[in-house]
């Protein structure tokens, strides 16, 4: 073998350049800057330009991290998807059934109040029909989804919880917690704050009441 091609073969085995510094510290901003862009803008009214505005970048130095607006898009996606499940992925069936499911309304409520771009980011691309998270919520959400269902369905078999449709319970949850990310100028101008931080006796009074079996 010549010097060349061990040369060569060097080269095509060497693992890849981890990114600088700078360079992590820039793709953190460009996502920072796009989280907050199209939560408030969606993915149609959102553009490279006022993601570079945002990030205090030029547009050029954006292309240079991503190949454009939708991969930054999908980039967001699929980092909120996993941080996303995580609470209903916790629900266990070891613990008591009422403390799982109003622990996970709290999870919930927590994540509107500390995640606000992220719940409208997901908000905005599943009522445009979840065209770039579509496969996600049919490989990760779905399976999940059926599996919490029929954990909660158990639950109420043998009399733990109320007679109640767990997929409606969970969608009732959603909804509830989530309104305050979604919704939070509307919130903001009827309650004077974010509302968030006042709803947490609320929704446990509510389910407790909801998911508690007659006696």
């Amino acid at each position: 073998m010549t010097k060349k091609h061990a040369t060569s073969k060097f080269m095509e085995t060497d693992p890849p350049k981890k990114p600088s510094r700078i360079q992590q510290r820039n793709r953190r901003k460009i996502l920072d800057a796009a989280l907050d862009v199209f939560s408030a803008q969606g993915y149609r009214g959102a553009t490279l330009d006022q993601i570079a505005e945002t990030a205090g970048l030029s547009k050029p130095n954006i292309l240079y991290y991503f190949g454009g607006k939708e991969e930054i898009h999908i980039t967001l996606l699929n980092q909120l998807m996993e941080t996303w499940l995580d609470p209903l992925v916790e629900m266990s069936a070891d613990g008591d059934p009422l403390e799982e499911l109003l622990s996970y309304v709290q999870r919930k409520l927590d994540m509107a109040r500390d995640l606000p771009r992220e719940s409208r980011l997901f908000a905005n691309e599943i009522l445009q029909g979840a065209p770039r998270m579509g496969p996600h919520l049919e490989s990760h959400l779905k399976p999940l989804f059926d599996e919490k269902c029929t954990l909660i369905q158990g639950w109420i078999d043998h009399g733990k919880l109320a007679e109640i449709d767990p997929r409606h319970l969970l969608f009732s949850i959603w909804s509830t917690t989530q309104h305050y990310a979604d919704f939070e100028a509307q919130v903001h101008v009827l309650l004077a704050t974010t509302g968030a931080e006042h709803a947490d006796e609320y929704l446990q009074t509510l389910f407790t009441k909801l998911l508690t079996p007659a006696r």
